[in-house]
């Protein structure tokens, strides 16, 4: 199968040729040789390349950990300049777009709706229509397939940066078809254009494309980091360890005050499908308890098909809620540049889920309103702006 990118040559919009071009990209952008995207344009005898911009971690993955600025600077290899959008602006201003015609956005997303560099190519969007400026997406896979959601449907009282629109947790759509959806939606007369991939089917996933792995962001590292992000980043509204530090972010799991026997064995009770959870100890090298040893589990998935990432990381919340009531902790903000809502309640996209869990509602119960929301979401949405049947 072939990206965006791959086919850039071929497929670019004819009324956009020879347009000056700002690129918005990050370290996976890159074709099936490992070129990255900006050599690519660079390359290319159809726009001119005029200047760079980066979603959180920067282009080439500057920043490691996480809701760390990062400010633009002059490229030494192209000499263009380089935008950030997760400094002192997340939307590109009208001084980062004049001397462009088009942005261009190559980023590889993992899935879900808080991974952030979906809403950078939002803002993007939304800045380009009021500049009268273009936007072409070069589209790549959903790692996860695009078959299955999880999760609950974002509600707007509930917008921040880790979801700016309605989507579900685990979202089942390729960037470029968000980008159709949130195109149509919110930005109808936007000049937009996507170079759709070639030979990819909604049931692959990323290791069956023959595409490589590049890291999209630091703690990122592979597709079984992105198997179970859907459900994992969650732990980043706690004040559990989400295994930053540790050679496996998001597989790992735990905290000082976890006696990981006891949580394994009530781990199992719920009989999650797909998966198993290994007892084990653990040193993060930074962030939340860097240096302690902590007791947790690390997530073997050994049915991706079955497994359910985001009930999976409720039914660890809901865990550790009941047998540490006294030190568990849900994180107060600021997060993400929310400086009101509870971190949780913003990457859940509402407040019932955290009050469903202090108020111990069943796992069953807690899937069962989330499930209703992705088919509502799927009725509305799918039909309407998936490119790949």
């Amino acid at each position: 199968m072939q990206t965006g990118l791959d086919i850039l040559e071929k497929q670019w919009p004819q009324k956009l040729k020879g347009a000056r071009a700002g690129l918005l990209v990050h370290p996976a952008s890159v074709n099936r040789k490992l070129e990255h995207a900006s050599d690519c344009l660079l390359k290319s005898g159809k726009l001119e390349l005029k200047a760079l911009f980066g979603p959180q971690h920067g282009i080439r993955g500057e920043t490691q950990d996480n809701m760390i600025e990062w400010e633009g600077f002059r490229d030494k290899k192209t000499g263009l300049p380089v935008y950030s959008l997760y400094g002192q602006t997340r939307k590109p201003g009208a001084a980062m777009l004049k001397d462009i015609d088009v942005m261009v956005i190559d980023m590889q997303d993992v899935g879900s709706r808080y991974y952030t560099f979906i809403w950078t190519m939002d803002l993007c969007m939304q800045a380009c229509l009021e500049a009268g400026k273009s936007v072409v997406i070069l589209d790549r896979p959903n790692p996860l397939g695009g078959v299955h959601t999880e999760g609950p449907v974002l509600d707007m009282d509930y917008t921040s940066f880790v979801g700016q629109r309605p989507l579900p947790v685990r979202h089942g759509m390729t960037i470029g078809e968000i980008a159709g959806y949130l195109k149509n939606e919110f930005y109808p007369s936007l000049d937009f254009h996507i170079v759709p991939m070639k030979g990819w089917e909604r049931k692959m996933w990323f290791d069956q494309t023959g595409l490589p792995w590049v890291m999209p962001s630091p703690n990122m590292p592979a597709l079984e980091t992105a198997v179970v992000y859907p459900g994992m980043c969650l732990l980043e509204a706690t004040n559990l360890s989400e295994g930053r530090g540790t050679t496996r972010p998001f597989e790992i799991f735990g905290a000082p005050f976890i006696d990981t026997d006891v949580l394994v064995s009530r781990l199992n009770d719920f009989k999650l499908a797909g998966v198993i959870f290994r007892p084990m100890y653990f040193q993060p090298t930074f962030q939340k308890h860097a240096g302690k040893l902590c007791g947790g589990t690390q997530i073997h998935v050994i049915n991706r098909e079955k497994f359910k990432p985001f009930k999976t990381g409720i039914a660890i919340l809901k865990t550790v809620h009941e047998l540490y009531p006294g030190q568990f902790k849900w994180k107060k903000p600021p997060y993400e540049y929310e400086t009101k809502k509870m971190p949780i309640d913003i990457l859940a996209g509402t407040d019932s889920l955290r009050k469903d869990i202090e108020e111990g509602v069943s796992l069953e119960q807690l899937e069962d309103s989330w499930k209703s929301q992705c088919l509502e979401f799927k009725k509305k949405v799918y039909k309407k702006y998936l490119i790949y049947k």
